[in-house]
């Protein structure tokens, strides 16, 4: 039986919800509508960029992740943190002492995503360094999968810029599974790998991949999920096993400016922020950054560490990953771990695919002449776009109508001309019978 399509981890709790307007006026693409007194995600739309969820003051948004019983259906437990991580914990001196108590919280084994951002960045460097790609357009990172979903949805001009390497995640779940299988001389199929995440993006790459056939991570645990297990253990938690071996480049991966930084490129810009990097994209799809080599955009105020699935402070979690990386060598990689990750294994399998979510019609004549239709409803609505109708903007709504989703009367000042035209006529309709 064929598995149903994937399409995001963000989903609305429809009971907590109050209709309020708030998360469609903040969402990127447009995904969400408000109707019956509640809000509905619109699923081939939504990037899981987590802006709604950030946002609702009614926590109606939730990030679905998978829980950490999930571990128990392996034999051996391998724990991916994301550098994210790393700067949660108040006091946090020794990055080693984060990792034991990984183990002590149930987990055999523990592969820093860092040392993957590590592999990941001398691979970029190399594709910046003999470019391949010569429209007069940067490279674009591919670590964050929202923004890479965005491209997909809003700028699929761009996706040939997208870099041809798999993720820090892919490559530490890649090289995790290598170390155990021999080191441990266990069955493939026995080791569960997982992936500790700060954004739902994760989730959704790892059960929809986008440039790799099957994804190499088991499961996807929130750090929100892990915190207060891991912050117990903290407290006698001490550096047993030596499983720290990241360096600070790759740490850095966990803050804006942190992969760029690591690959070396000299001309490159790094922007965070859904709304920041969306006005970057333009300014890149419309030539304006033709001299830039390398564009970093991550969804996140901070990067990752803003992520909506972590428990600090942006700000104070970047001081603390600070201090942490002024203590590390700059880049930390074994010779013997490094060749187990190929050229080959750290390219994509596939070129990333446009997501005509946004596209009025496959045809392009009928879409053409939907448009128009958009354009008349348009021009009668009042351009105000303030979300009352249930839709983000005035030409949303135009949209919507156009599409068979809404009728022009949700707009309340057209439904408000409608009333006054209504009781006027009936005003008249009386007076005339009086006479």
């Amino acid at each position: 039986m064929e598995q149903p399509t994937y399409y995001h981890s963000v989903m609305l709790e429809r009971e907590k919800c109050k209709g309020c307007t708030t998360c469609l006026k903040h969402c990127p693409t447009e995904a969400i509508r408000v109707y019956g007194g509640s809000a509905h995600i619109i699923k081939e739309r939504c990037i899981d960029c987590g802006a709604c969820i950030q946002r609702c003051p009614y926590h109606a948004k939730v990030a679905v992740t998978d829980p950490l019983s999930k571990i128990l259906d392996y034999k051996i437990k391998v724990a991916l943190p994301a550098p994210t991580l790393y700067g949660q914990f108040k006091g946090l001196k020794d990055i080693g002492r984060l990792l034991d108590a990984l183990i002590a919280i149930g987990f055999d084994d523990v592969y820093e995503v860092a040392r993957g951002a590590e592999y990941v960045s001398r691979e970029i460097a190399g594709r910046v360094a003999h470019r391949k790609v010569h429209n007069g357009m940067p490279l674009i990172s591919s670590a964050c999968p929202a923004i890479v979903r965005l491209i997909q949805v809003r700028f699929p001009e761009l996706l040939d810029n997208v870099v041809d390497v798999i993720s820090p995640m892919e490559a530490a779940a890649l090289a995790a599974r290598k170390r155990v299988c021999r080191n441990m001389s266990a069955d493939p199929a026995d080791v569960g790998i997982f992936f500790l995440t700060p954004c739902p993006a994760k989730m959704t790459e790892v059960r929809a991949p986008q440039a790799i056939k099957t994804s190499n991570v088991d499961g996807v645990i929130s750090i929100m999920e892990v915190y207060g297990k891991l912050n117990a253990e903290l407290k006698h938690a001490r550096h047993f096993e030596n499983l720290q071996h990241a360096g600070a480049y790759g740490v850095g991966w966990a803050q804006t400016g942190g992969e760029m930084l690591a690959v070396g490129v000299e001309n490159s810009l790094a922007v965070d922020g859904i709304e920041n990097v969306i006005q970057v994209l333009e300014s890149i799809e419309n030539g304006d950054l033709a001299d830039l080599d390398y564009f970093e955009g991550l969804a996140c105020v901070g990067g990752c560490l803003g992520g909506p699935l972590t428990f600090e402070n942006t700000y104070v979690a970047k001081n603390r990953l600070r201090k942490l990386t002024e203590r590390l060598p700059k880049i930390s990689a074994p010779e013997g771990e490094e060749r187990e990750l190929s050229p080959e294994e750290m390219h994509t399998q596939m070129l990333f695919q446009p997501n005509p979510a946004m596209k009025l019609d496959d045809d392009f004549a009928v879409a053409l002449r939907k448009m128009e239709q958009i354009e008349r409803v348009l021009a009668d609505l009042p351009g105000l776009d303030c979300g009352s109708c249930g839709s983000p903007s005035c030409r949303a709504l135009a949209e919507d109508v156009v599409l068979g989703h809404a009728v022009e009367l949700d707009c309340i000042f057209k439904l408000k001309q409608k009333i006054q035209q209504m009781s006027k006529q009936m005003v008249d309709i009386a007076e005339m019978t009086r006479k």
